[in-house]
Formats: C-alpha cells, sequence, structure tokens
C-alpha cells in the first residue's frame, strides 16, 4: 500500500477549501490559496519547473522530458475546491481496514451508518482501505484524491528518472464545485495538447461525454392583500411558483432519470406571498434535447404570464457548459490511450456518460481535449462520501501508464 499517497490525501483534507457560489472573487474563497500555497511547496521540493500560483490561485507545474523526440505535451488536472453543499472543515476521517463488506457505522451518536443498502456499489470494495468521514463533514476526496493520484505519480518520475516520458503538465484549479473552475484559466500557459482531469468516482470510470447545462432563474411577483379582504385582489406568489413547478414534467425529474436522459431540477424555493423565485438547473445530453428543454420552460413562463399578467413572472436562462463529447471525438485517441492503460494496469475501463459537469468540458471548449477519469472518491458532497485507497492508487498507475504509452507513441 502506497503509505505515501495515504499521507498527501490525508493532509490535503484536513484544508478547508469550500468555494461559495455567493462570492465574486476568483478563487471565491481565501481558504482555497492555503492548499494552493502549500501544493506549490510540494512541486517545488520534488524538482519541478515552471511552477507558479497566479493572482486567480490556479497553480501550474512541468516535469520536462526525458527523451530526445517530440511526443505530446500531455496535462493532468484536478481541482482543489470542495462542495459548498457541506462544510469541510475539520474533516475528521476515520479508516477502516480490510473492508468486509457490512454496514460501517460512521457517527454513533448521530446513528449515521455507511450502509450497502443504500450504498450496493460498497461491495465492490471489499478487502479494500476505506476512509470515511465521521458524520460531521463531507471527506474531500472530491478532488483531494485526484490531487494526491496526480502528484504521485509525478513524483514516480522524479524518483525513476530511467522511464522515459514527454512534457507533463500539472494543475490545479479553484472554483470547480461552483461551475467557475476554468472560468480564468490559460490554457496558453498551460501548454498542453491534451489533457486529462482527475476528477471521477469508481474504479475504470472513463468519461468524454456530459451534459450540457443551463440554469434558470423565474421569479415571481404576487400582490400581498390582508386575506380577509383579498377576493380578486390577491396574487399569492407561493401558490403561483407552485403551479409553474407543477408545469415541468414530473418524471423529467433527477430523481427518474439515468444514464443518457436530461432533467430539470429545483435546487432553491425562497417565498412568500408577495415574491417567490425558483432556481433551476437543466441538464441534457442531446444538444437539440437541450435547446427543447430551454423553450419548454420558457413556455410554461408564458402560460403563467398569460393567466396572471405579464408582470407576474420573468424567467432567466443561462447556459452554463455544454457536452465535450464534440471536441474530444475528433482526437479520440485520447480516450483510447486511457483506456488502454487501464488495461495494462488491471482495471476495466467504464466508459459513461458523466451525468453532471467538469472542467474538462470548458476546456475542450477553449481547445484543450480534456476526458475525465475516476480518481476513487463515492457519494461525493455528503456526510457519506468515501474513498478506496486502493482505487487511489490506481488512479497513480493509470496516470503512470498513460504517460508512459504517449513516450512510446
Amino acid at each position: 500500500m502506497d503509505e505515501k499517497l495515504i499521507e498527501r490525501f490525508l493532509k490535503y483534507i484536513k484544508i478547508d477549501t469550500q468555494s461559495d457560489e455567493n462570492s465574486q472573487t476568483c478563487p471565491s474563497t481565501e481558504k482555497q490559496l492555503v492548499l494552493a500555497k502549500l501544493l506549490v511547496e510540494e512541486l517545488k521540493s520534488l524538482g519541478l519547473s515552471d511552477v507558479s500560483l497566479d493572482e486567480n490561485g490556479y497553480v501550474m507545474a512541468t516535469l520536462p522530458s526525458n527523451i530526445d523526440r517530440d511526443v505530446p505535451v500531455i496535462g493532468f488536472i484536478s481541482h482543489m475546491d470542495t462542495s459548498p453543499d457541506m462544510s469541510g472543515e475539520n474533516v475528521n476521517p476515520q479508516i477502516i481496514k480490510n473492508y468486509d463488506g457490512g454496514d460501517i457505522i460512521i457517527n454513533k451518536e448521530k446513528n449515521l451508518v455507511l450502509s450497502p443498502k443504500l450504498f450496493p456499489e460498497m461491495k465492490e470494495f471489499i478487502g479494500h482501505t476505506l476512509i470515511t468521514t465521521d458524520g460531521n463533514t463531507l471527506l474531500g476526496a472530491d478532488d483531494k484524491a485526484g490531487i494526491a493520484a496526480i502528484i504521485s505519480a509525478i513524483e514516480y518520475f522524479v524518483k525513476n528518472p530511467q522511464v522515459k516520458h514527454g512534457t507533463i503538465k500539472i494543475a490545479f484549479t479553484p472554483d470547480e464545485e461552483i461551475g467557475r473552475g476554468v472560468d480564468k484559466f490559460d490554457v496558453t500557459k498551460f501548454g498542453a495538447q491534451f489533457a486529462y482531469t482527475i476528477d471521477g468516482s469508481g474504479p475504470g470510470e472513463l468519461e468524454y461525454e456530459n451534459f450540457n447545462a443551463a440554469k434558470a432563474t423565474v421569479k415571481i411577483q404576487g400582490r400581498n392583500v390582508h386575506p380577509g379582504y383579498a377576493k380578486n385582489k390577491m396574487l399569492n406568489a407561493i401558490l403561483i411558483a407552485m403551479e409553474f413547478n407543477s408545469l415541468l414534467p414530473v418524471n423529467e425529474r433527477p430523481e427518474y432519470t439515468q444514464d443518457y436522459e436530461g432533467f430539470y431540477h429545483l435546487i432553491k424555493f425562497d417565498g412568500s406571498v408577495e415574491n417567490a423565485t425558483l432556481i433551476y438547473i437543466i441538464r441534457e445530453h442531446d444538444r437539440t434535447k437541450f435547446e427543447h428543454k430551454k423553450k419548454f420552460i420558457e413556455k410554461a413562463g408564458e402560460f403563467i404570464k398569460e393567466k396572471y399578467g405579464k408582470d407576474v413572472l420573468s424567467i432567466e436562462v443561462v447556459d452554463q457548459y455544454y457536452n465535450m463529447r464534440e471536441k474530444v471525438e475528433p482526437v479520440f485517441h485520447i480516450v483510447e490511450i486511457a483506456k488502454k492503460a487501464m488495461e495494462l494496469v488491471g482495471v476495466q475501463p467504464k466508459v459513461v456518460p458523466i451525468r453532471g459537469g467538469t472542467d474538462g468540458s470548458k476546456l475542450s471548449y477553449m481547445g484543450l481535449p480534456c476526458p475525465n477519469i475516476f480518481a476513487g472518491g463515492m457519494n461525493f458532497h455528503g456526510k457519506f462520501e468515501y474513498v478506496s485507497v486502493e482505487t487511489m492508487e490506481k488512479a497513480k498507475d493509470v496516470i503512470i501508464k498513460i504517460i508512459e504509452l504517449y513516450a512510446q507513441e
């Protein structure tokens, strides 16, 4: 077992790097820079060149080539922030060695149990060493497992200079969890032809297509009148908001969809009789269906305005990111190399669509084709998050093998 990998991971998750979607700065929280500065020092200690931390919180570094011919310059990227969905402060990890396949009590006082009855994929990790939360925070495997795997892979080449490799670029980004992870990423400075984000979940996960994504903000303006004298006068914004939501197809909610099926997801509701706000995220793999979903939600708004008056409702739909498949398919060998690397280290590739977003999506549209590879974390963004140490090690091995395969081209 790679004790140094475990040590790195545990060190990183102790640093609170939660991002903040309400902040307008980059990075959105200063505390992300604490980890960024630590990573800079670690990369320098490994002897990497061009180690930098810019004003926006992006860490970059280079492992120079040790071969005398041209091979593609490739990059590996993970994000430093953790999700706003749950606290990442005072993470208290628990280590379960030789997991037996049963329930894991993560917090006795709160009666919190990590159970394969609810999370059947836990059975895949029988015999593994698992790291869990204590039920009070998330763990931070998303994506500090990816960071640990990348740095441990780079350390392998530093300690084994006889192993041939081309020029390798690495980067660690802020604010991925709030959808701004590469908004200020300097692709030209990074200097890679292709890259891989190490930000996936279970072993073998390999993704080169993701949702098209939009955010819809619906605002309802009601009319509050004393209920005793409200007849033909009151407009209850809460009820109108509920009516608007009822116009969207029930079977296109996240809890009823899978694989390539898209959805409307109501993520926030604030309301009173006077006014109400609903915020949705819209997701769809197919671009045509994506455009249809956006038009449909706007039509629902038009129906409400026709019924109650044009000033009652306003709706804003903003695109967030697009399916990277369009940009990866022309250079599909980068996916094939990742698949081959997995097979060579004993991992069965599982090519699946991302039911979410990834920094790789925006990077692909910025000119850096960028599939996503597993890092080992499970149950992201909550108190039931855990990681398999053995899967983190396999992620490291896959990175090493990808580098070796490019050097052989």
